[in-house]
């Protein structure tokens, strides 16, 4: 069996954390349409509750990336340059899904929801760039 280190541990918690703010986005929004037949007040009741898990796991990506930038070494500047696009895209969709949540009109919930599944993809595509 192969040894376990700590850059191991810091990955898969990093990819663990990820799965649940991307992936928990993807799979709510899939679910929305299915939630108001349920009920008006469904598809918030299923934000609230995804809330109490994603934004943990949003903590958890940010404080393993902080471990990763300082694991990581000498950096390029195009290395550095990918870093800092994904570091303001991680805050852009920190920032939206604090908005989407505070959202009281059909609209503002639209473009936040839409701009926070963005920027998690977006920030998501730019780990696996610079993990390669």
């Amino acid at each position: 069996m192969l040894a376990v280190s700590w850059d191991t541990v810091r990955l898969f918690l990093h990819v663990l954390a990820a799965t649940v703010w991307v992936g928990g986005q993807l799979t709510l929004a899939a679910l929305v349409p299915v939630l108001r037949r349920i009920g008006p007040d469904a598809p918030r009741a299923a934000a609230r509750r995804f809330n109490v898990v994603a934004w943990p796991a949003y903590g958890v990506l940010i404080i393993t990336g902080i471990w990763n930038i300082a694991a990581a070494g000498p950096m390029s500047a195009s290395y550095r340059t990918t870093l800092i696009v994904k570091l303001v895209v991680v805050a852009a969709s920190g920032i939206s899904a604090v908005l989407h949540s505070r959202s009281r009109s059909a609209a503002g919930l639209a473009v936040y929801g839409a701009l926070t599944g963005l920027t998690a993809l977006g920030a998501l595509f730019l780990g696996i760039l610079l993990a390669g």
